[in-house]
This record gives C-alpha cells, sequence and structure tokens, in this order.
C-alpha cells in the first residue's frame, strides 16, 4: 500500500498491489503506476529499509528526498540486543536520531560504535549504511520531525486490514482479499485522516519547497 499526506493534512491511500514477491522492479511498477495514474510529485518519501525501495522511487521522482523509518531502524538494531540490553541500547540510539544536526548525529554515532560495537558489532554498520535517508530529516525542526521519521501511520492502517482479515482462514483468489482489505482501508480513511499538527509542517514545507508546495 501507499499511503500519502496531501497538502492540506490529509491521509488518504494511494493504492494497493498484491504481489507473490518484493523487490526493485516491484517497486518501480509501483511508481510508476503512480506516476501515470496522475501523481505529479513527492516531496519526501517515508520508506522501511525495503531493499531497492529508495532507487526505485527516484528513478521515477528523482527530486523526492527519501527517508527511512527511525522507527523501523531501531527495531531492527535491537533484534541483535540480548533483552537484558535491549533499554540501554535503545536509550544509546536516541542520541543519534535526536541529534540537532547530521553532523552531531554522525558523532553520536560514533560514540554508540565505541560503546556497543564490539559487544554488538552489527548495528552501527547497519546505521550507516542506511545513512543518506536517515539524515534527510535533520533539516526540519521538532515538530516536522514527529511526522516525517516514522511509518507509523501506515503501521496503523495495517493493524486495521490484519482485525479484518484475521477471522479468514484464506482467501480463494487476490480479488478476494482486495475486496476486504478495500473495506478496511475506507473504513481507515473514515477515521484517520487528519495528521496531528500540521500546520507546524505545512509552513515548513511551504517555505523549503515553494515551487512545488504550492503549486
Amino acid at each position: 500500500m501507499a499511503l500519502d499526506v496531501t497538502p492540506e493534512g490529509e491521509r488518504e491511500v494511494l493504492g494497493l498491489w498484491i504481489a507473490a514477491n518484493e523487490g526493485a522492479k516491484f517497486w518501480l511498477s509501483i511508481m510508476n503506476n503512480l506516476k501515470n495514474r496522475g501523481l505529479e510529485d513527492i516531496l519526501i518519501a517515508v520508506v522501511d529499509g525495503l531493499k531497492g525501495f529508495p532507487d526505485a522511487i527516484n528513478a521515477a521522482y528523482p527530486d523526492t528526498t527519501v527517508q527511512t523509518c527511525i522507527v523501523h531502524l531501531v527495531r531492527h538494531s535491537l533484534n541483535f540486543c540480548s533483552w537484558k540490553d535491549r533499554k540501554e541500547v535503545a536509550k544509546s540510539l536516541k542520541h543519534i536520531y535526536r541529534a540537532v544536526d547530521d553532523e552531531t548525529a554522525a558523532k553520536a554515532l560514533d560514540a554508540f560504535e565505541e560503546e556497543w560495537g564490539r559487544k554488538y558489532p552489527s548495528i552501527a554498520p547497519s546505521w550507516r549504511r542506511a545513512w543518506q535517508e536517515v539524515i534527510p530529516f535533520f533539516a526540519f525542526p521538532p515538530d516536522v520531525r514527529k511526522i516525517i521519521y516514522t511509518t507509523n501511520a501506515i503501521e496503523s492502517l495495517n493493524r486495521v486490514i490484519r482485525k479484518t482479515t484475521k477471522t479468514r482462514g484464506s482467501f480463494p483468489t487476490d480479488d478476494a482479499a482486495t475486496k476486504l482489505i478495500y473495506l478496511a482501508i475506507r473504513n481507515f480513511e473514515k477515521k484517520g485522516r487528519c495528521v496531528r499538527e500540521w500546520v507546524a509542517a505545512r509552513n515548513q514545507f511551504a517555505i523549503l519547497y515553494p515551487e512545488r508546495f504550492n503549486r
């Protein structure tokens, strides 16, 4: 699914696709489908670390800033930790994504690696591999960061869909599943359209993207 936030601060689902496998070609077909249907521009795309997705987005929309979901990156990091260390590791990671700017964040990542790198050597490299998609949101103030640092909105939608489909053991066809998911999406859109604290974000976007935001 692709979920967007309009310039007016309303969420809407742009599309639903079902496929056997995910990959760069699949993501590119989705982006081209959106473009062919009239989606002219995307200012910021928030993704959850899916391989090939950022490249597919920029192939269709070269001016789009791709931001990785920080929440997913933190969860991925904690998967490497023992339960007794998770709280402290999560606390140390906050110094990275709550930094005032990307330079401070890079220093915090170095400090994290120095503190935890020997015990959990996979965490810091995973952040470095995603670094170009980690740092874009540092250009924004806290009010805007809260909106673009996570894919929680689509996670909420996924919970609604799981609640709708969990009573069905299986579906005879993809169309049967699509119809039920579509009804769940309609229900979600009725209840959760507006983004909280959108005014602050809208004012920032209007200044940062004057030609693209207001057209």
